[in-house]
């Protein structure tokens, strides 16, 4: 299923399934300046044909690896769309997948990238890296008009949940790196139009920053990682056993922790 959001120069793209919005999930993909930006997951593949019929980008810009955003890439690549992408997306696309089975029911299980790339450069669009959701996370970013399309960096202000190979503490750096962009404009690939953006960011870092400094102090006073998530983060809720506890409240504790040790 596809929503279609104009805003200005920008169209948001919302991909949605049944099994998805059962679950409260959906996924945006954007169009700006004939570039699309994210490409959905696996299940909506028929419908990212139907956008591309209708709107003919000219390239596509990846933001990172997961499969709600970079899920039909090998579609794509077979029919030798131009794609923008940072070389760590690539190398994760290119390797066999690996993912639970609550993202395979709201997502579907993408394929493989096999076939060669067409490259692509973005024409007054800028990928800038914003690691911490993931290690590729990437933004993008067009100066001209202050836009910033910040696919999973933002998500909402006290998000208590993390995957595995989340970085809270980078995060809250790429944060605050990117409101000094100062974005007038700001679109979440989740929730899209983001009011404020500037001190929306910040607020998201500011939170992290005081969440990791209590978890830090707990930690050395000799609390556990359990009793830490429960003092700081509350109790697991139902994303917990839904997702089998790959995302989690005692994630996000274990990669503070586990963070901190490096510092």
């Amino acid at each position: 299923m596809i929503a279609v959001e104009k805003y200005g120069p920008v169209t948001r793209i919302r991909f949605s399934t049944g099994r998805s919005r059962a679950v409260g999930y959906e996924v945006s993909a954007f169009l700006l300046r004939g570039m699309l930006i994210d490409c959905g997951f696996p299940d909506v593949e028929s419908d990212l044909a139907a956008v591309i019929a209708e709107h003919s980008p000219r390239g596509v810009i990846l933001t990172h690896a997961h499969e709600d955003h970079a899920g039909n890439v090998e579609y794509l690549a077979r029919r030798r769309m131009p794609i923008a992408a940072a070389t760590p997306t690539l190398d994760l696309l290119q390797s066999e997948p690996s993912i639970g089975l609550y993202r395979r029911f709201c997502w579907g299980v993408p394929a493989r990238l096999t076939s060669p790339i067409v490259p692509f450069v973005p024409d007054g669009l800028e990928l800038i890296a914003a690691p911490g959701h993931s290690l590729d996370h990437h933004v993008a970013w067009e100066p001209a008009t202050r836009t910033l399309l910040s696919a999973d960096l933002f998500l909402g202000v006290k998000v208590r949940v993390v995957r595995p190979g989340e970085d809270p503490r980078l995060l809250a750096r790429s944060l605050r790196t990117i409101a000094r962009l100062e974005p007038d404009t700001m679109f979440d690939s989740h929730r899209g139009l983001i009011p404020n953006p500037v001190a929306t960011l910040i607020a998201k870092a500011d939170w992290l920053d005081a969440t990791i400094a209590h978890i830090d102090a707990l930690a050395r006073e000799g609390m556990n990682d359990h009793a830490i998530r429960r003092a700081v983060l509350g109790a697991e809720d139902a994303v917990y056993w839904f997702s089998a506890g790959d995302l989690s409240r005692i994630n996000f504790v274990r990669a503070v922790l586990r963070s901190g040790e490096k510092l």
